[in-house]
């Protein structure tokens, strides 16, 4: 399993599992719940593997970004929630990436990725960060 198995679905909150694709689309299983959705091909899902956040000078990857929150936290969860104050939110995520454009990453857009951090952590998914940089090596 790679972070191209991990999805994020719209309208959905967490993160998904994709189990197998149908001719239709695809299942995928909640990774907060472990129940199992069927989503058509024509809604909106994102790999985790593709998702980059934007800094001054270019985008960084999704699994860099998880992979600074995990060394910050040393494996562990966050030290602060995906429902903290904003500002709470925008100081913590500066700590993890310095320059990331303020004006483009949204608090939304943190809330998301440390909830998914959260998410990858308690499924004892964070080895998915380190596996797919040594496919990439190969």
């Amino acid at each position: 399993m790679s972070l191209d198995s991990i999805l994020s679905i719209s309208e959905k909150p967490g993160l998904f599992k994709l189990i197998t694709k149908t001719k239709n689309g695809f299942i995928a299983e909640s990774l907060i719940d472990g129940k199992h959705l069927s989503v058509n091909l024509r809604g909106n899902v994102s790999l985790l593997s593709e998702i980059a956040i934007y800094t001054l000078a270019e985008e960084v990857p999704l699994r860099e970004v998880l992979k600074k929150i995990k060394t910050k936290e040393n494996g562990n969860k966050t030290s602060i929630s995906h429902k903290d104050s904003k500002v709470n939110l925008e100081e913590y995520f500066f700590s993890v990436l310095q320059d990331y454009d303020e004006d483009r990453v949204y608090a939304s857009d943190i809330k998301k990725v440390i909830r998914w951090y959260n998410i990858l952590q308690e499924n004892d998914l964070l080895h998915l960060l380190e596996e797919d940089n040594k496919d990439e090596e190969e």
